[in-house]
């Protein structure tokens, strides 16, 4: 038998729950340690051969970001397409802070702020290419041609540095973690994105 005040009390319970979760989710999206933002840009230029070609493409990498690009190397010979293993086929560039958002900004332009779901990754980064780097606002030069490149932002939180410092390592906790939803959320609230399912 439970009296009239004690099913009373358990309907005022019941009734602030919800309430109180509500409270709870608004505390955590106000949490500046839960806030997003663009850790790094790397920026993937593959031309498929050593040489002049190569060359250029770095060119256009140095001229766009104002840093010294890194080239890549080919890990096995394949020979349908040519290469040979350890030969240089690719090269890239990591940018950081505003210019990295600058230069994300331009890149996405060029999408017009449409990517698709499968753009971005469960680990919660997204990528994306473009087909010709004149679109970026870089002159057209006769010399050097045209050439495509690949976009990868690398999201993250304050507090991601504990898992990759050299002393006293930690552990990311899995509520802190970007989900591939959050990034798509970020992206849609930044930048007004739209994200295509297909």
């Amino acid at each position: 038998f439970v009296s009239t005040q004690g099913r009373s009390l358990c309907t005022t319970l019941t009734n602030e729950r919800p309430h109180r979760l509500i409270i709870m989710a608004e505390a955590k999206a106000e949490n500046p340690m839960r806030e997003i933002r663009v850790e790094k840009l790397i920026l993937n230029c593959c031309v498929g051969e050593s040489g002049d070609r190569l060359t250029r493409a770095a060119r256009v990498l140095e001229q766009l970001t104002g840093q010294e690009p890194v080239y890549s190397k080919a890990r096995y010979t394949v020979r349908t397409f040519g290469i040979r293993r350890n030969e240089k086929i690719s090269v890239h560039v990591t940018v950081r802070g505003e210019k990295a958002l600058e230069i994300l900004e331009r890149g996405l332009k060029v999408k017009e702020f449409e990517l698709r779901n499968k753009n971005f990754s469960q680990t919660g980064n997204f990528g994306f290419g473009i087909t010709e780097h004149i679109d970026l606002g870089i002159k057209y030069d006769t010399n050097t041609g045209i050439y495509g490149m690949d976009f990868f932002v690398v999201l993250g939180r304050k507090g991601f540095r504990v898992s990759r410092r050299k002393l006293r390592v930690g552990r990311v906790g899995k509520a802190h973690k970007i989900g591939k939803q959050e990034s798509i959320n970020w992206f849609q609230k930044v930048y007004d994105g739209i994200v295509l399912n297909e």
